[in-house]
């Protein structure tokens, strides 16, 4: 068993000397081959899952915990802003009053009061919710991602591990990348450098209007449907004639991404899946018409095929304050009751409902997280700044013990008080709900064997 500790000074590849020493017994001989063997036997290490699939809620901006999760009623009223707590279905757990659908689901829920980043800038801190790993500095905002900030994000994780036989990849990112203001992208979003073969799908989509995007995909509108086709035949006709290099590993990932774009680009099976318009108006409306409601929708239909993760982005509504995001400097009080609490809390209960109801529920795992939470004290602007050193986060369904609660937090909501969790804790226990144990690696370009998480399992909650 490997003991990769993050308190050791580490190589390049993310593993400290003392454990290449230990895995190795490095000596005259150097580092031993049934080491090496026993490295790539760990790959494969797995447990009984729990979850087929995970839906990734990805509040951009930061749910404010005081609102939702960890609500002070008896703090003062700047700490506490202007709502109240209301009872759950969970005896003894309050929530915010904005979330009243959520709060009837509770007891399906659990809830971790006492998550920690240490990182109070939007990019630096999401890079370490996506990838377990803590940005290289703390606190640093529109980093690009390059060494040593490109580890993979988990829908990379999950594609490298998992086959992709049919015509959807493992991981799809809707409906858009998360961006800073002059469209900086966050590091932390694709597969770093396990290579781009493992990117996540990003699909820049609109759902409620029914126009989607696939970067590099879209067909031409100057291409019509019948020369499509007649180039997919003579695609088809030179992969007859080299059937040999056809073989090659690289080759045959490359036709796999070939015939996924087809599909969809064609509407066969991948494209169906993306067809939101057959669904009926009383399901779309009972998640709510925005866009991020209808990708919530669409969600579930890419997991109904056996899409393993989906990661929902929170998108920027023109003509809101903040720019329609969680990241409510100024009226915070306003905008989380005026939309983004009732828009979140419509359709986050819709998918839950939806997926209780198809039987999918018990095995998919629904994950409620932003990049941070919010400062104790409302400013001078009636809003509320970051804060990466205490909040919460919430999940459901597959493997998870519904009302659970682990962790809790000061009278303030500023620091845990016990129950520490840190985001490589959550990847772990995602990975656990999927059936992959702790020593389960996956492997680099060089062929190095790369841990997917150096986290705690919370068993508290499973």
């Amino acid at each position: 068993m490997l003991s990769l500790l993050d308190q050791l000074p580490t190589l390049c590849d993310g593993i400290s000397r003392r454990e290449w020493m230990r895995i190795g017994g490095v000596g005259l001989g150097g580092l031993t081959m049934p080491a090496l063997a026993a490295a790539r036997e760990a790959s494969t290490s797995s447990i009984a899952p729990t979850a087929k699939r995970v839906i990734l809620f990805g509040l951009t901006g930061g749910a404010p915990q005081h609102e939702t999760w960890d609500p002070k009623p008896l703090a003062p009223a700047n700490i506490r802003g202007e709502f109240g707590a209301i009872s759950s279905s969970t005896p003894g757990l309050h929530v915010g009053e904005l979330m009243p659908r959520t709060a009837t689901w509770a007891n399906r829920l659990a809830v971790l009061r006492a998550v920690v980043t240490g990182d109070n800038s939007h990019s630096s801190s999401g890079y370490q919710m996506l990838t377990g790993v803590p940005h290289q500095p703390l606190n640093r905002e529109s980093a690009p991602p390059k060494p040593p900030n490109n580890w993979p994000c988990v829908g990379a994780l999950v594609r490298a591990l998992r086959q992709e036989p049919g015509r959807l990849p493992a991981a799809v990112t809707l409906p858009e990348h998360i961006w800073n203001d002059g469209n900086f992208p966050w590091p932390g979003q694709d597969a770093g450098f396990l290579g781009h073969p493992h990117d996540p799908w990003l699909i820049h989509c609109q759902p409620q209007d029914n126009t989607f995007n696939v970067p590099g995909l879209t067909l031409d509108k100057n291409i019509p449907g019948v020369r499509l086709d007649r180039r997919r035949r003579l695609l088809e006709q030179f992969d007859t004639a080299r059937s040999q290099l056809d073989a090659a590993p690289a080759v045959s990932s490359y036709q796999l991404h070939a015939r996924q774009a087809l599909d969809l680009l064609t509407r066969g099976q991948a494209g169906s899946a993306f067809d939101i318009g057959q669904e009926s108006d009383k399901t779309r409306d009972r998640y709510g018409r925005s866009r991020y409601a209808q990708s919530v929708l669409l969600a579930r239909r890419l997991v109904e095929r056996d899409v393993s993760l989906v990661q929902l982005n929170w998108t920027r509504i023109k003509g809101k304050p903040n720019q329609g995001g969680w990241d409510t400097h100024s009226t915070h009080c306003q905008a989380l009751k005026s939309f983004l609490m009732p828009m979140m809390d419509q359709a986050f209960t819709a998918l839950l409902e939806d997926l209780e109801q198809r039987g999918l529920l018990d095995e998919t795992l629904v994950v409620w997280q932003g990049e941070f939470g919010h400062t104790p004290k409302i400013n001078a602007k009636a809003g509320r700044d970051h804060w990466g050193n205490c909040f919460s986060v919430a999940l459901a369904g597959g493997g998870i013990r519904g009302g659970a609660v682990h962790g809790s937090s000061d009278k303030h909501a500023a620091f845990p008080v016990d129950g520490v969790v840190r985001p490589r804790d959550i990847i772990s226990t995602v990975f656990h709900c999927l059936g992959y144990g702790s020593e389960t690696v996956v492997h680099d370009p060089l062929d190095r064997p790369i841990p997917i998480s150096r986290g705690r399992v919370i068993h508290e909650i499973l």
